[in-house]
């Protein structure tokens, strides 16, 4: 392993490390509120713009994670892998400064009252993210913001309200990453090398998964856990995974 991928590793645990030493009580927190909705069959919706977009949809369905999580998906800010051309990098970067359309994304989801929000954000500061916080909040959502304070304190808000993610939510698990992201430097690189952010939103967010999976079976309910159908019983797997989807399903036709 060259010393590079080593720095990087490592830098990662140890960003992880800090996390488990500093964030577990909010955590815990956040799989609290996660129980609560889940449990009064409500649902926990889950948004993120850009590369917080992946841990908002590792929430569900994924192998390991609770029925009762509900990704919010809009592709014109996941989709620009191909930079250039439909729905590219400039695109996504006018879109998610645009005030106004995270709210628009908000009104097209029939939430109800006892849901809850969970917002990925690294900044936590631009247009559409603080949308969607200001929404849930005046919609009575419980609110849970991943997000890195010593980035986005260091940066002012892109949104009318001067709010940051940290200001508004219930609940904040500060994922400690710099300003910034990236963590390594290369001698004659311009520009760091190796974030962070991503890898330690996703961890949080299945650590969350986890504490609300066992608060719901403490309740003596059923989390409706989702499992690998690329198992040698397939055909079990795929059984109960199709039960999952069925509960999911009757959430939401109560709507």
């Amino acid at each position: 392993m060259s010393d590079i991928s080593k720095t990087y590793l490592q830098t990662l645990i140890d960003r992880l490390a800090h996390v488990e030493r500093t964030q577990i009580e909010a955590i815990c927190a956040a799989g609290a509120i996660c129980a609560e909705a889940i449990l009064g069959d409500n649902l926990v919706f889950t948004f993120g713009t850009g590369h917080g977009s992946f841990a908002a949809l590792e929430m569900f369905p994924r192998t390991g994670t609770v029925t009762g999580f509900r990704p919010i998906v809009e592709s014109s800010m996941i989709s620009f892998h191909r930079v250039l051309g439909d729905g590219g990098a400039r695109q996504y970067r006018f879109i998610h400064a645009q005030e106004g359309y995270g709210e628009a994304i908000l009104a097209s989801h029939q939430t109800c009252e006892g849901d809850a929000m969970l917002i990925f954000s690294h900044s936590g500061l631009n247009a559409v993210t603080l949308d969607i916080a200001l929404g849930a909040k005046a919609r009575g959502m419980k609110l849970i913001g991943v997000t890195s304070i010593p980035h986005s304190s260091a940066t002012p808000s892109r949104h009318s309200s001067g709010k940051h993610l940290y200001d508004l939510a219930d609940v904040v698990i500060d994922t400690g990453v710099p300003l910034g992201d990236a963590a390594i430097e290369i001698a004659g690189v311009k520009g760091k090398v190796g974030a962070t952010s991503t890898s330690i939103a996703i961890a949080i967010g299945h650590a969350i998964n986890a504490e609300t999976a066992k608060l719901i079976a403490a309740a003596g309910r059923d989390p409706h856990i989702m499992v690998s159908p690329n198992t040698v019983d397939k055909a079990t797997a795929t059984a109960q995974n199709d039960l999952n989807y069925a509960e999911l399903w009757r959430r939401l036709r109560a709507r």
